[in-house]
């Protein structure tokens, strides 16, 4: 019997990845991650820088490729380059030159951390930008303004995100409430939520328990959730309504919030369209407004 064939595109690739991914061993899991998160590194960079940043052999990204149905890794990441280079136009170009000022740094000053920070960050805005689905984007935004109530989760680096959605949500005059850990009721508030409601989701590597578990009880409970998150792998990702996964860069430190503010602030803006006057500027108003 012929073996078949494996995916011929990027989108068919991550697919089976998904398809696969829960029987997959550890190794393997981690891998799909970092292709799923990173596919722009994935096509410029070699095996053994890629395996590097993982913390993993080389030799197992080959089997991984191997195991998909290719005959090397080679033959894998041919896919993501395609993938880029049908990106928009310079994109592509774009990448390279921001890889390339990095790797080359010469300024090992305190101010040369601030331009690290900032060029990666102007990368996963760019990839944001690139990667944003309109429908999806549309989508969300209905949701929040046609919702009883927002209801916000996020945990650990994820909670300075809907900590500004609330404010900003608030200012507009919409319904909101922040499932906060303290006291220990988020839990407990979440099984409030009624499907007339919208659960607005926050998390990342590594997820936060709690947060994974209301998403879970949500989607039980046919409340729409949308998810912010750095994977489609991502455990909050499978009972999204509407999905982002937005792109992260990693720095010494941690990893930057500028994308993930970027996207919550442009959907409230969003929001903030459906709510004033056709024809107007959409404007979200600030407590020491006059």
């Amino acid at each position: 019997m012929t073996a078949p064939l494996p995916p011929g595109d990027y989108e068919a690739l991550i697919a089976l990845i998904h398809e696969r991914f829960d029987q997959m061993s550890k190794t393997y899991q981690k891998i799909s991650v970092f292709l799923t998160q990173n596919p722009n590194e994935v096509a410029v960079q070699s095996v053994n820088a890629i395996a590097e940043r993982c913390g993993i052999h080389a030799s197992s990204f080959v089997r991984f490729a191997q195991a998909l149905g290719y005959s090397g890794f080679k033959d894998l990441q041919v896919l993501f380059q395609r993938r880029l280079s049908t990106a928009a136009p310079g994109f592509e170009a774009r990448v390279h030159a921001l890889e390339q000022g990095l790797s080359g740094r010469e300024d090992k000053s305190d101010l040369g951390f601030l331009r690290d920070l900032i060029v990666q960050d102007i990368a996963s805005l760019q990839e944001l930008l690139d990667g944003i689905d309109s429908a999806d984007f549309g989508r969300a935004a209905d949701l929040i303004h046609g919702a009883e109530t927002v209801y916000l989760i996020g945990q650990l680096r994820s909670e300075p995100v809907v900590v500004l959605i609330r404010y900003l949500l608030t200012m507009l005059g919409k319904r909101c409430a922040l499932l906060d850990v303290g006291g220990g009721l988020a839990t407990h508030m979440a099984r409030v939520m009624t499907p007339d409601d919208v659960l607005l989701a926050v998390s990342f590597r590594f997820y936060a328990n709690e947060v994974v578990s209301i998403v879970d009880e949500a989607s039980q409970g046919r409340v729409p959730t949308i998810a912010i998150t750095d994977s489609t792998l991502s455990p909050i990702a499978k009972s999204a309504e509407v999905l982002f996964a937005v792109p992260e860069h990693d720095h010494a430190f941690s990893r930057s919030l500028a994308a993930p503010i970027c996207l919550a602030q442009a959907l409230t803006v969003a929001v903030a369209a459906r709510l004033q006057p056709e024809g107007a500027a959409p404007r979200i108003p600030t407590v020491t407004q006059a």
